[in-house]
């Protein structure tokens, strides 16, 4: 019978780079030939993605699978966890909710969920030659380590070598690879094969002496040191550089960084146009007078409109939505614009609250999740984006709330929401927003701003690929990969 080789990413915190690093190495190794997945067996994630069966997984996973060449399958992302609270999260099994718990319950129920792993692993290991295996935050993390599933947990489940990740742009980096593979277990430090070190900016020859004294400690080679990438892929979590206010352009799109946003990477096609600045923004100083105004969506609606409501964006919203900026809110940004939020069921903590009443819609919270891919053509749109009537669109749903309203777009005047997470992303879409947009400040769009956003992820991920793979040492990942732990 097949059996894949697994090669495993872990990392000496979140953030180190684990998700593009493993996004990279799936493309190389397609590149290379091979047939190869990504799988990380936890994820705690608000950005998620839904796959053709209606199944609910990971984004990271779907950029990894995007990078290998093959469908997003939940069978990568067997668990995803969307906080939902400080101490409780959402706990999606194989696709599905399974409810919700607070930490302290999961930590104690998690180990029974090492078979539904484990099925989807070996399910992916009988097909595929390479499985490129993600960890989650570190691997020293002395107070969990008893009860993994996701780091040297994992690894002894699938009996894959470790290269360890350490981020050298947040400094020590020296004392984070040394440190994380100090507070292992013996049996666990054999499982180490390598280190890399990432994002690193300047001359590679000044750490050499630091590499040498590196080695000495941990006692395994350094695989590489991967520069700090620009490269323009989805990234996982709200750690990501594109929560920021940033700067203001020519065009300028403010969305409301809310403390629970979900699926930030909606809005990435619009930071393509060289043009246009994408704010993410926390307050009112912040949002200023921007041409579009986007409330993305949230896993926490009620208490994220009180949040707007409480630090005054949503009253400077209604001052520029009344003055004629267009408004446009994602699936919870949808729910907030209405008049009404009902949750009765405390599908989202509970309780009943008035919206910012811009579009003509009340939302009910049920038990039961809405999953689902869609598409269609933009048709019977009115007002500044008119325009996108006979585009195609494309993109999925993932809410709790129905709105009584199946339209794909609602509109009021300047006011716009739609359920579908990813509905920017299809060629023509994001072009024609901001064609409007130019038009209604007496700006002239650069038509030649047009591209291909399939070809545009394409060149991306070989991009990404080509980088890590002149970086690191990819003989000794092989060998890694061939002699295993």
């Amino acid at each position: 019978m097949r059996k894949a080789r697994p090669i495993m990413i872990q990392g000496t915190m979140s953030n180190a780079g684990k998700s593009l690093l493993c996004a990279a190495l799936c493309r190389i190794f397609r590149q290379d030939g091979h047939n190869v997945v990504p799988f990380k067996s936890q994820n705690m994630a608000l950005n998620s993605f839904i796959t053709e069966e209606g199944l609910e997984m990971g984004r990271a996973q779907v950029a990894q699978a995007e990078a290998a060449g093959v469908k997003p399958s939940v069978l990568m992302n067997p668990i995803l966890l969307k906080p939902t609270t400080d101490v409780g999260s959402q706990v999606i099994v194989n696709g599905e909710v399974r409810g919700n718990m607070k930490a302290v319950d999961y930590f104690k129920y998690k180990k029974q969920l090492v078979p539904d792993i484990m099925r989807a692993y070996e399910t992916l290991a009988a097909e595929n030659d390479i499985i490129v295996i993600e960890g989650a935050g570190s691997p020293a993390e002395i107070n969990l380590k008893s009860d993994d599933i996701v780091n040297m947990g994992m690894a002894k489940l699938a009996g894959a070598p470790v290269l360890l990740v350490g981020d050298i742009d947040r400094g020590g980096v020296f004392a984070q690879l040394y440190g994380t593979v100090a507070l292992l277990e013996p049996e666990e430090r054999a499982m180490v094969k390598a280190t890399v070190i990432n994002k690193f900016r300047g001359d590679v020859s000044i750490l050499a002496p630091g590499l040498d004294m590196l080695y000495d400690l941990v006692k395994v080679p350094c695989a590489g040191v991967v520069p700090y990438m620009h490269v323009d892929i989805d990234d996982e979590d709200s750690l990501s550089e594109r929560i920021t206010a940033g700067e203001r352009r020519e065009i300028d799109i403010a969305v409301v960084s809310l403390p629970r946003i979900s699926n930030f990477t909606d809005f990435s096609p619009f930071s393509r146009f060289s043009t246009v600045s994408v704010r993410y923004v926390k307050n009112v100083f912040e949002l200023g007078a921007p041409d579009l105004v986007i409330i993305p969506g949230t896993k926490s609606t009620i208490a994220d409109l009180k949040w707007m409501r409480q630090n005054g964006i949503e009253a400077e919203i209604l001052k520029l939505a009344s003055r004629g900026v267009p408004v446009f809110g994602i699936c919870g940004g949808l729910q907030m614009l209405g008049k009404r939020i009902c949750d009765p069921y405390g599908s989202e903590g509970g309780g009943e609250i008035a919206g910012m009443g811009l579009l003509d819609v009340s939302t009910t919270f049920g038990q039961e999740k809405t999953r689902l891919q869609t598409q269609g053509v933009f048709s019977g749109l009115g007002g500044i984006f008119a325009g996108l009537n006979g585009i195609a669109y494309r993109g999925y749903e993932i809410h709790m709330g129905q709105s009584g309203n199946s339209l794909p777009v609602l509109e009021s005047g300047n006011v716009y929401g739609s359920y579908i997470h990813g509905i920017f992303d299809e060629n023509g879409i994001a072009q024609c927003i901001v064609r409007a947009l130019c038009k209604r400040r007496g700006i002239t769009f650069d038509e030649h701003a047009v591209f291909d956003a399939h070809a545009y992820r394409e060149a991306q991920y070989d991009l990404l690929a080509r980088t890590v793979r002149e970086a690191l040492d990819m003989k000794l990942i092989y060998k890694i990969l061939e002699e295993g732990v």
